[in-house]
């Protein structure tokens, strides 16, 4: 088979015909027949299953991979991933702020570049003006702090070979943040700027704040031990300053006995400055021992319900 296309269902009912009409157009023009369409539920609350399932009755192109519940955005893309058999895959969001026309831009920019990887960069972020600015800030300390370098603004949509694919599966983390395991995974990889389609007020996307969060701290956690070194020096500087400054007052005490030494004031900013700064550690510690705990015990990523396979196309 020559091309396998990945999209994940998570409140997709509003736009998911559309979706799977403009990439099977897609296929068709840039592969003609030999192609599969991998969609997987990540426990959707609303009924893309059904959708799904009424358009497989039609098109024995598409495949369905129902997970038990919601694993998350990157637990159902490896999902996805795990049951294709092309020679390359297209992995992309259905919410359409990605094109699926993109495909012959994908297979041109390949063909080019002989990459064993293209993947979409956002030439022009279009979220609110703090979101962008949030955006780029991390982003940027992310690559300051990682010894992996992690495109900006990368998209989901990326066109893979089957060796990619293949090697980006055998690696086992439980806690997954895809877009530095991405770039991990070496290869040759090229960058093609494309610009997401705004997605309308009325569909919400589904990564709020609290998830965002969540990303961000898994993100620095899986690719990053220089918080680890930021708590060390940190604590040699604080300590450092306090061995100066009692040195500093032994001296002012030596030459001045009548000095008193006093200030209710002082005293209480040091207590409330050392004591932030050791439960902002702490918390700093917990996420990488989190992440500990989340990889020992070894669950599997998701868990499949039920796989809805249509009439192979070889």
């Amino acid at each position: 088979m020559k091309l396998s296309i990945v999209s994940t269902l998570y409140r997709s009912a509003p736009f998911l015909e559309d979706f799977y009409q403009r990439v099977s157009s897609a296929a068709r023009k840039t592969v003609g027949d030999d192609y599969e369409i991998i969609l997987v539920n990540d426990g959707s609350p609303d009924h893309s299953l059904q959708i799904a399932l009424q358009l497989q009755n039609v098109d024995s192109h598409l495949q369905i991979v129902d997970l038990s519940r919601n694993f998350g955005h990157h637990a159902a893309i490896v999902a996805g991933l795990e049951n294709t058999r092309g020679e390359h895959v297209f992995l992309i969001d259905c919410d359409l702020e990605e094109q699926p026309e993109w495909l012959s831009l994908f297979v041109e920019k390949m063909h080019e570049s002989k990459a064993d990887v293209v993947y979409g960069v956002q030439l022009k972020r279009v979220s609110s003006p703090l979101s962008n600015f949030l955006g780029k800030a991390f982003w940027s300390s992310l690559n300051v702090m990682s010894n992996v370098r992690i495109p900006h603004n990368p998209m989901t949509c990326r066109l893979m070979t089957r060796q990619y694919v293949d090697s980006l599966l055998s690696i086992g983390d439980r806690v997954l943040y895809l877009a530095g395991v991405f770039a991990w995974a070496g290869f040759t990889q090229a960058p093609l700027p494309l610009t997401k389609t705004p997605r309308p007020k009325a569909h919400k996307s589904t990564y709020n704040l609290s998830r965002k969060l969540l990303q961000v701290a898994d993100s620095f956690s899986s690719f990053s031990v220089a918080p680890l070194s930021l708590i060390f020096t940190t604590g040699l500087f604080i300590w450092l300053g306090s061995v100066l400054y009692g040195i500093y007052l032994l001296v002012q005490k030596l030459i001045n006995p009548e000095m008193v030494l006093s200030g209710f004031t002082s005293v209480m900013l040091s207590l409330w400055f050392l004591g932030g700064t050791i439960i902002l550690f702490i918390g700093i510690l917990g996420l990488y021992v989190a992440k500990i705990f989340h990889e020992v015990k070894q669950r599997p990523l998701y868990i499949v319900r039920d796989i809805h396979k249509g009439i192979r196309h070889d």
